[in-house]
């Protein structure tokens, strides 16, 4: 079972019906214990990363979320859930992450060139830079759905794959049994179903 960690940020809603469509049963939890528990747990979150930083922090699942990874546990962090797993993010001032990833989340403003449009919304082929447990259904050009402002950056050694929007972006890092996408899987149709299914797949 793949545990789904409800801090309060986002619509789990598409996430938890694209496992099903997986044939995975996964158990929506904001309950500390039962995170410490897990088999495998999905960090997902839409919003800023210092409100849903505090929230992790402030609720306790923050601790109980790094002590499982630390364990072996598999852990998959989307979109903001990924940022959430570096060491920092200087979005809108400077927050601390869990620090699972070394790196820092800084504003995609620095790195594209001028006149692109911010966020960065749509689709993008995934350029794999090395293989990953979670890409052994993705096939050279498939295209993943975009939804951000900020990216994950100083983190080249955990990069597995980038996507390119005027400059090659962090798509997608992995260090031993922490994973993330900073796109949608549950967005991302066939493809994203096959990164879940390949996550599904994986042991700590």
């Amino acid at each position: 079972m793949t545990v789904i960690v409800d801090y309060g940020v986002g619509n789990l809603f598409s996430l938890r019906c694209s496992f099903a469509a997986v044939g995975e049963e996964v158990l929506v939890t904001s309950d500390p214990e039962t995170v410490r528990r897990a088999g495998r747990l999905v960090l997902p979150g839409v919003g800023a990363f210092g409100d849903a930083a505090d929230k992790l922090f402030a609720s306790g699942l923050a601790e109980a979320v790094t002590g499982a990874a630390a364990r072996g546990v598999p852990l998959l962090g989307i979109c903001l859930g990924m940022q959430l797993l570096f060491d920092r993010s200087l979005e809108y001032g400077e927050h601390r992450g869990l620090g699972l990833i070394p790196g820092t989340v800084r504003p995609i403003a620095e790195t594209i060139p001028a006149g692109l449009k911010i966020p960065h919304i749509g689709w993008n082929a995934l350029i794999v830079k090395r293989p990953s447990p979670l890409f052994r259904e993705l096939r050279e050009g498939d295209c993943v759905y975009f939804v951000h402002s900020y990216h994950a950056a100083d983190c080249a050694e955990s990069v597995t794959a980038t996507a390119e929007y005027g400059a090659e972006l962090t798509a997608a890092v992995e260090r031993d049994n922490v994973f993330g996408c900073q796109f949608h899987p549950e967005k991302s149709g066939t493809v994203g179903l096959g990164i879940l299914r390949a996550f599904c797949g994986t042991e700590g």
